[in-house]
């Protein structure tokens, strides 16, 4: 995998990855910046609810479950130091289905943590506390 940072001016920055995106990150006006993306700590963050929830509807759907939203919903807690590190990290998931059954979304969150999601792994390993909940709401009937 590979992806390049380009400096455009002040503390704002673009990044190409790969697979052909792009993707603008700002500082805050604080440090110059313009507010003009998000920081690049937000994309971590962001990167980690994506990793989590793509294991959680792959799994969900592998166990035959009729979900029809999955949201992540991440709140991170900072070192007060520099380097500001996240130290504490929580994920909150909402699924949204037709009869899911709690025992198969409690399953997905533990495999999604435990063994499938390399962002939580290696931030974990890094000395991140990383939790996790669900919740499962009924899809309206069609």
């Amino acid at each position: 995998m590979q992806t390049s940072v380009h400096w455009l001016e002040n503390v704002a920055f673009e990044a190409k990855t790969q697979s052909g995106h792009s993707i603008m990150m700002d500082g805050s006006a604080e440090y110059g910046g313009e507010n003009r993306g998000p920081r690049p700590m937000e994309l971590i963050l962001t990167g980690l609810g994506g990793c989590a929830s793509f294991d959680i509807v792959t799994i969900l759907k592998k166990a035959r479950q009729d979900i029809t939203d999955v949201r992540c919903e991440l709140k991170a807690e900072r070192a007060d130091t520099i380097p500001a590190v996240f130290t504490k990290i929580h994920l909150h998931f909402v699924v949204t289905g037709h009869a899911v059954k709690e025992k198969q979304v409690a399953k997905a969150v533990e495999l999604s943590a435990e063994k499938y999601c390399s962002a939580s792994k290696m931030l974990m390993d890094g000395g991140v506390e990383i939790t996790h909940d669900f919740e499962i709401l009924e899809a309206e009937a069609a």
